[in-house]
């Protein structure tokens, strides 16, 4: 395994960030650590990454420990983190290329890496713009070039694709798939369910600090099972109504969702006969419904029924900023 966490803890005063969280990464592979704001994923990365120290148990990447051997381990990764660590005053192939001097690579080699990793992130064209005129998925692929200048073996991405747009989202995956087809292993933090499910072998859901969930993508969705039958109330004033209606139909107690108005009722393998019966039964109750769809289960299910709540919904477990929700930062948990 090249990256191995046992027991991990961390808090922030009175609040556990980390509450002993256990997983392990194999050579070659790509782990998704997801969860919602606050629920400790970047505490995880910031320990790995040897910026914070964890305050009991232990985590190694590549066989070093990150507390005893901080500085052997910060030669071997990369790190794009929520923020990116790009000087916007200087062009893109000088930030490349200081970065390069930073991993005490000489003045030539560091030139000629930067020059390699400006063509292969499609960033040539603009290698002598000042990176305060890029746009946010440029800037996003300059980081992660930094993030590679030094050929690392871990590549720790914080919520990589955090504010971009479809068309960028697409574009990083197709870049993380490269890298790991390299032969690149990969921790990727995210609160995008798709996002996890295209890119991970395997998957860690955290929540409160705790991991709740451990396994591949199609086994976490086996534990949810069979059709999902998905619809959204009109008006949220609805939601209780329509789950009186449906509760009864699904091989569950059905989910609903009070700050979208989603509604899902898990069918098993019964997915035609009760979509007609959700009908039938919001019409009988007067349930105006909107966006109503039949579909095999995602990790979007599968967190829903491990929390209760959506992927995306703010968590308040965050020892840095305080109780409460919050915005990302680059300090978040």
């Amino acid at each position: 395994m090249v990256i191995e966490v046992r027991g991990l803890r961390k808090s922030f005063g009175k609040v556990e960030a980390l509450r002993g969280v256990d997983f392990s990464v194999p050579e070659g592979k790509v782990l998704g650590l997801l969860g919602p704001n606050g629920a400790g994923k970047t505490t995880a990365v910031r320990i790995l990454t040897t910026l914070l120290p964890p305050d009991a148990g232990r985590a190694s990447v590549a066989g070093f420990d990150v507390a005893r051997h901080p500085a052997a381990v910060r030669r071997l990764i990369g790190l794009a983190g929520q923020a990116t660590a790009i000087a916007p005053h200087l062009t893109g192939f000088e930030n490349l290329e200081m970065a390069g001097r930073l991993y005490h690579l000489g003045k030539q080699a560091a030139r000629r890496r930067a020059e390699d990793l400006l063509a292969r992130f499609d960033l040539a064209d603009a290698a002598h713009r000042q990176a305060k005129t890029y746009s946010g998925g440029m800037l996003r692929r300059l980081d992660l070039a930094a993030s590679l200048i030094g050929l690392p073996v871990v590549l720790f991405l914080d919520e990589p694709t955090t504010g971009l747009d479809p068309r960028s989202r697409v574009g990083m995956w197709a870049v993380i798939r490269e890298l790991v087809a390299g032969g690149t292993t990969l921790l990727l933090t995210t609160q995008y369910l798709d996002e996890a499910d295209e890119l991970a072998d395997d998957i860690v859901v955290i929540d409160h600090g705790q991991v709740i969930a451990h396994g591949a993508p199609e086994q976490l969705k086996d534990q949810v099972g069979g059709d999902v039958v998905e619809f959204s109330v009109e008006e949220k004033a609805a939601l209780a109504p329509a789950l009186e209606a449906v509760s009864s139909l699904g091989e569950r107690p059905a989910f609903g969702d009070t700050e979208t108005g989603r509604v899902q009722v898990h069918a098993g393998g019964r997915g035609s006969q009760v979509l007609v019966e959700v009908v039938r039964s919001l019409d009988a109750a007067g349930v105006a419904v909107t966006a109503m769809a039949l579909r095999r289960p995602s990790l979007d299910d599968v967190f829903m029924s491990l929390t209760g709540h959506a992927a995306d919904q703010d968590n308040a477990s965050d020892g840095a900023a305080g109780n409460g929700p919050r915005k990302k930062s680059k300090g978040a948990i």
